[in-house]
């Protein structure tokens, strides 16, 4: 968990995790800087993957194994979405660093998808919590084939019904 602290008008300040208005407490302090706000890691996380998965290109997150277990998860009732899957994220006081595993559409170009990528994620996070992001590395661990999709549909088939 991190605590981000909001201050106004310090700029490149060394002193972490000091209000920039510093001796301004109480009644006649502006409100933006009375308390600390708390962001949680998988807050981080759960805004990364949905901004990943809005690109276009994207069919999933995760690597093959999380992928599996994943879905079994979400099929089991209060097993969660998953939208975290797939997402690691390190979180300090003021910035951030991400690392997303990804499957691609067969016939994208993948370095497009990854720029786009970084791109939406840095900005969402940037933008819905106030921390720098540092870094987003990308592991492409497949490529989707449209032909995949048939099989993933009719897991039964060749069973008697």
């Amino acid at each position: 968990m991190t605590n981000n602290i909001t201050s106004v008008g310090g700029g490149n300040r060394s002193d972490t995790g000091v209000s920039a208005l510093k001796g301004r407490t109480g009644a006649g302090a502006p409100a933006e800087t009375r308390g600390r706000t708390t962001i949680a890691d998988g807050v981080v996380a759960k805004i990364a993957g949905t901004a990943a998965r809005e690109v276009p290109g994207i069919h999933n997150l995760g690597a093959g194994m999380a992928r599996a277990l994943g879905a079994m998860r979400e099929r089991v009732p209060g097993g969660g979405s998953g939208v975290t899957r797939g997402v690691k994220v390190e979180v300090g006081e003021r910035q951030a660093a991400l690392d997303l595993d990804v499957v691609v559409e067969y016939g994208v170009s993948i370095v497009d998808v990854a720029g786009d990528v970084r791109t939406n994620v840095i900005s969402a996070v940037e933008r819905m919590t106030g921390l720098e992001v540092v870094e987003v590395n990308i592991v492409v661990d497949d490529v989707h084939l449209p032909d995949e999709e048939e099989e993933e549909a009719e897991p039964d088939e060749g069973r008697v019904r």
